[in-house]
């Protein structure tokens, strides 16, 4: 705008269209002159939103979408009603909604958007299918913040009104593309107006991510995708593992300042037979002791060409019970969307999958 020799407040409505009122294009930027939006058309500058191209209904309500940005290249983000139980026991009032729901909840939006942070992903665990497409390319802020507009838009959310919690767990790896990542929460913190401790960031361990992360002023909740309880099965799942152990990772992690009564998170998907047994939980007792932590556990979701099976339902509650029994809080995270293959570890860019096998249903201990 100064560029253009316009007064300052013409930033500041202009800076209200695109992130308060989420407009896709410069004509509907009502609170500018015609000329001003003739004169920046001019000057080359549009603005848009991402395209939603094409969504699949989850019969749990869950929506998944293929989001293509303006280069053509696409993600996928998905929406979840009511969110999916992940803060439950992370201490921030985003637990306290889950765990106590209000009797009022009719009365606005509870939701979870579940958003992607590069085009495929570099880390390569074996059990999740985004490892299958590799790297593209990294998201630039915009196109991060614009999956949330783009989604809250269709929906016709209210920030400040509705509750909206945010998780950077689609595609990508955040932390390998932090400087982007971080940019998208401070658009998303402050002309969009969603509070950081209503996002929750998870990463396969990427240590100069988490060492930068615990310096940042403003930022989400850190989940920590751990998936096993010592080197050598970790190793087998997320070869990154050869890079950073998981000694070096909880160092890492032991720095970040921490809010009063939150805890890392740390996800712990279950795979039948290789990470689901009792010495396995005694491990991460052993490990997890002295942090303040909570366990999401994830009952592994399958996927075609995937050399693993889900643990039995015995396993998974004797696995849940000796956590608990051991002092550390253990959840099973509920799974959202897993016929249209919207489920953890299940994104991968297509609409064209066979439906995976039906889920058996766990009782939460």
């Amino acid at each position: 705008m100064e560029s253009l020799n316009q007064s300052a407040y013409r930033a500041r409505q202009l800076c209200e269209a695109l992130y308060v009122q989420r407009v896709p294009s410069l004509d509907q930027i009502t609170t500018l002159p015609a000329a001003l939006r003739e004169e920046l058309k001019a000057a080359g500058h549009t603005v848009g939103l991402p395209e939603l191209l094409q969504t699949a209904h989850s019969i749990d309500g869950t929506e998944r979408y293929l989001v293509r940005m303006a280069d053509g290249e696409t993600v996928e983000t998905v929406w979840m009603p009511g969110g999916d139980g992940g803060e439950r026991g992370d201490g921030t009032k985003a637990a306290e909604e889950e765990e106590h729901p209000s009797h009022d909840d009719d009365d606005y939006k509870r939701a979870t958007i579940c958003i992607s942070s590069q085009v495929g992903c570099a880390v390569n665990c074996q059990f999740c299918l985004t490892a299958k497409l590799g790297i593209r390319r990294n998201l630039t802020p915009g196109e991060i913040a614009g999956q949330v507009a783009a989604v809250l838009n269709r929906h016709n959310v209210e920030v400040g009104r509705d509750r909206i919690n945010l998780v950077f767990m689609g595609m990508g790896e955040p932390f390998l593309n932090y400087m982007s990542f971080m940019d998208a929460v401070r658009l998303l913190t402050g002309p969009m107006r969603i509070p950081e401790s209503r996002m929750t960031v998870s990463t396969s361990g990427i240590l100069p991510g988490i060492e930068q992360f615990a310096q940042e002023t403003v930022r989400p909740k850190l989940a920590v995708s751990l998936n096993a309880s010592n080197d050598i099965v970790r190793e087998s799942i997320m070869p990154i593992t050869r890079k950073w152990n998981i000694a070096a990772l909880l160092e890492a992690i032991s720095t970040v300042p921490l809010r009063p009564r939150e805890r890392i998170t740390f996800e712990y998907v279950l795979l039948g037979g290789i990470n689901d047994q009792r010495e396995h939980a005694d491990e991460l007792i052993a490990l997890l002791k002295n942090l303040r932590a909570k366990i999401n556990l994830i009952v592994w979701n399958s996927g075609p060409g995937m050399p693993f099976h889900e643990p039995t339902p015995q396993d998974v509650g004797i696995f849940q019970k000796r956590l608990r029994d051991g002092g550390i809080p253990a959840f099973i995270r509920k799974p959202r969307g897993r016929d249209i293959y919207a489920a953890c570890g299940q994104l991968k860019r297509t609409l064209e999958s066979p439906p995976p096998t039906p889920l058996i249903e766990i009782a939460t201990l």
